[in-house]
């Protein structure tokens, strides 16, 4: 690798990090907003709630990462463009084809990582994430501490929580046991706090009293200082927990077992989600392709690159919609699956053939002539206000 292809390695990859942390960040905000309820209802700590929502960031990642590298590598360009280095290296014998090359290492790298996130590491984000919810809503400790609300935890056994302060402690704890129907117990305490151990997790109550009423005695009332309660015997048996097909490792999608092969839906979800898995790493190197293709020739600084970009990033929309749309379409009519691999093939084929060749790629005359006569006019609107 010579010195240019390091600089242009570097730069991409510096790029394609800083635009790739960007975005996911902000989308794994708004996906975390969606399970707040984790915090202010069911009372779990920050570290269980950023745990929890922390497990989207490889599925994240694996949808954002073609498009950050796309970014990346026409920042990259225009960068070579706007400094004129991308003429001086073409005026020194460099083809473009060449300076093309010096891209493949960062898009292979990134066609890597969505692989590997696809074969394992996002499936496996998506089913601890659904094993945590689960265990977290079948938990009688996150069911219970609810603020002012009655909550039935299990038959016959109702619980009230007047406050939960910042450190946790319940206070004006009230648990109505009527599992059997000959012993009514009620329990009221002042304060509460849970506790949890090897041993298991138990309800320490202050200051309250126990009442006892059978049907064949008269009520029994029992004033305590401090008072456990062992949870376990509320708790609801985690629900079975049953994963969808994005959470399905590659090789079950090779090889569903015979349950899931036996009726017919499910036979066509798993086709096309494998299909749009294995299209995954397909996508950075075809956006590498079209970034330099659009951006990648040999421009004056009197050439607008404007109608280039535009060109670029509506042929990647055109890649990556076709393969959303493809995915859901093809559940029902398999035949489309194919559409993806087709529209990405050919826009590979179709780069290629440009970046070989040396064509520069310019939007048609009206289209230039018409967004300069745009821009004019939006200029002098702003110039005179």
């Amino acid at each position: 690798m010579g010195s240019i292809a390091r600089y242009i390695f570097r730069s991409t990859t510096t790029a394609f990090i800083v635009v790739l942390v960007s975005l996911t960040a902000v989308i794994w905000v708004t996906q975390a907003l969606r399970e707040i309820d984790l915090m202010t209802n069911r009372g779990q700590s920050i570290a269980v709630f950023l745990g929890i929502t922390s497990m989207l960031v490889p599925m994240l990642v694996m949808i954002i990462a073609p498009i950050a590298l796309f970014v990346a590598t026409s920042h990259t360009l225009i960068k070579l463009a706007n400094d004129s280095e991308i003429i001086v290296l073409n005026a020194a014998g460099m083809s473009p084809w060449r300076l093309f090359r010096a891209f493949l290492p960062v898009a292979l790298m990134v066609s890597v990582l969505v692989a590997t996130l696809g074969v394992y590491l996002a499936p496996k984000g998506l089913r601890l994430l659904r094993e945590w919810v689960t265990a977290v809503n079948a938990s009688v400790v996150s069911t219970m501490v609810q603020p002012g609300r009655f909550v039935s935890v299990i038959n016959n056994v109702t619980i009230n929580i007047a406050a939960r302060n910042v450190d946790g402690q319940l206070r004006g704890v009230f648990i109505d046991d009527r599992r059997d129907p000959n012993d009514r117990t009620t329990v009221i305490a002042d304060r509460g706090s849970i506790l949890e151990g090897d041993q298991g997790t138990f309800l320490v109550l202050e200051n309250g009293t126990v009442q006892r009423q059978d049907n064949a005695h008269d009520p029994n009332m029992v004033t305590f200082e401090r008072y456990a309660l062992d949870l376990a015997q509320f708790s609801k048996a985690a629900s079975t927990v049953n994963y969808s097909m994005h959470a399905r490792y590659l090789w079950q999608l090779f090889y569903p077992d015979g349950q899931e092969s036996g009726a017919a839906p499910k036979q066509a979800e798993v086709r096309a989600e494998l299909f749009d898995r294995l299209m995954a790493p397909f996508y950075p190197i075809a956006f590498v392709v079209i970034a330099f293709a659009y951006l990648g020739s040999p421009r004056t600084t009197r050439q607008s690159r404007t109608g280039a970009l535009m060109g670029a990033i509506g042929a990647v929309l055109l890649v990556r919609l076709t393969g959303f749309v493809s995915t859901i379409v093809g559940v029902n009519y398999p035949v489309f699956l194919a559409a993806q691999f087709i529209v990405a093939g050919s826009m590979i084929a179709g780069g290629i053939y440009v970046i070989r060749r040396g064509i520069v790629i310019e939007p048609p005359s009206f289209i230039r002539d018409a967004f300069a006569s745009l821009t004019s006019r939006i200029t002098r609107r702003f110039a005179a206000g």
